[in-house]
C-alpha cells in the first residue's frame, strides 16, 4: 500500500519541515497538501524540492475555504463568493499539476445549513452540480473527488453520505469524478464503511481513502483500528477486493500523542490487518461472506485470535 498522513498533525511552521519528518518515517510514499493553507510559509518550488529530496510523491492537493466561505462555497448564494470557491479549485488544480499529483479533494465543509426553510434544496444543488462540473472540465487530466461528511461545521452538510455523494457524481457526470471515503465520516453518518466502499468502488467511483477510527458521534480522528477493530479489518478486506491502487491517507488528529509515534502505529496497524486478512486467505473469507452465515462470519474474528 501507499501511504499518507495529515501534516496538520504536525506543529512545525514549515511545511516543507514537516515533508522531511514524514517522509523519514519507513513506509511513507506521499503527501497530501491543503492550497492555500500549506502555501503560506513555502513557495511551490520550495515544496517540489523537499519532495524531490525526500523521493516522496504528491498525492493530493484540497482545496480549503475558510470563513469567507462560512455561508457555503460551490451553493453560496452570492454568486461572487461562489465564483471564488470555483477559482479557489481551479488553483488546486493548476499547483496539483505544478507538483505532478493527480488527484484534487474537494470538502465542502461549508455547504450545508442549520434550519429548516433556510437554503432552497433544488436550487443549490443544481449550482453545486454545474460548478462541480466546471471544474472537473478544467481538470479533466486529474482525478476530482468529493469527501463528503454528515455534519460539522454546519447542522446538516449539503452532501453527507455515500449515496447522495454518488447521485451527485451521476448528476454531475464527469468521467473523472469520484469519492474520497473517510472512515470516521461513514461511522458519524452510521453508515456500514465497507458497505459504502463496495457500492462505490463497483461504480469505478472510488478515488480516495482516509482511515482513521472513532467513537461515532465525532469526527475524533483516532489511531486505525483503535475502536472499531473488526469494521476496519472488514474495510481493508474489501480494499484488496477491489484492488484499490490509491493512496492510504491517515486521517487522524494526535492531540496528546507525539504525531511522529502515532503516524509509526497507524502503519503498523494498517499493516497488521493487512496481514491478518492474508493469513485468513482472501477466497476463505469471500466464502464466509457468501454463507450469509453470522456465526459462520466469526470464523474471521476467531482467526484474528490464534
Amino acid at each position: 500500500m501507499k501511504f499518507a498522513t495529515r501534516l496538520n498533525s504536525f506543529p512545525n511552521s514549515s511545511i516543507v519541515e514537516t515533508i522531511d519528518q514524514v517522509a523519514a518515517v519507513s513506509g511513507v510514499t506521499h503527501v497530501d497538501l491543503n492550497y492555500p493553507e500549506h502555501f503560506q510559509t513555502n513557495s511551490v518550488e520550495e515544496i517540489k524540492d523537499a519532495l524531490k529530496r525526500n523521493d516522496i510523491k504528491l498525492n493530493a492537493i484540497n482545496p480549503r475555504f475558510r470563513k469567507e466561505f462560512i455561508n457555503g462555497e460551490l451553493g453560496n448564494s452570492d454568486a461572487d463568493v461562489a465564483r471564488k470557491a470555483i477559482e479557489l479549485c481551479k488553483q488546486s488544480i493548476d499547483v496539483c499539476r505544478e507538483l505532478g499529483g493527480e488527484h484534487v479533494i474537494i470538502w465542502l465543509g461549508y455547504e450545508g445549513f442549520d434550519y429548516s426553510f433556510q437554503i432552497n434544496y433544488a436550487q443549490v444543488w443544481n449550482q453545486v452540480a454545474r460548478a462541480i462540473e466546471e471544474i472537473c472540465r478544467y481538470g479533466s487530466d486529474l482525478k476530482i473527488s468529493i469527501e463528503y461528511k454528515p455534519f460539522q461545521p454546519r447542522a446538516y452538510s449539503f452532501i453527507s453520505s455515500y449515496a447522495d455523494t454518488l447521485l451527485m457524481v451521476g448528476d454531475v457526470g464527469a468521467s473523472n469524478l469520484g469519492v474520497t471515503l473517510d472512515f470516521c465520516h461513514m461511522l458519524m453518518k452510521a453508515e456500514n464503511p465497507s458497505y459504502g466502499l463496495s457500492l462505490v468502488a463497483e461504480r469505478g467511483k472510488l478515488h480516495g481513502i482516509h482511515i482513521n477510527d472513532g467513537n461515532k458521534l465525532n469526527d475524533d480522528g483516532l489511531m486505525v483500528g483503535s475502536v472499531n477493530f473488526i469494521q476496519t479489518l472488514e474495510f481493508i478486506f474489501y480494499m484488496k477486493k477491489y484492488n484499490y491502487q490509491g493512496v492510504v491517507y491517515f486521517d487522524t488528529f494526535p492531540v496528546r500523542e507525539q504525531p511522529l509515534d502515532e503516524l509509526k502505529a497507524n502503519i503498523a496497524m494498517f499493516s497488521k490487518l493487512e496481514q491478518l486478512i492474508d493469513q485468513i486467505g482472501v477466497e476463505r473469507i469471500q466464502s464466509i461472506i457468501d454463507r450469509n452465515d453470522a456465526v459462520a462470519a466469526q470464523e474471521i474474528m476467531l482467526a484474528c485470535l490464534k
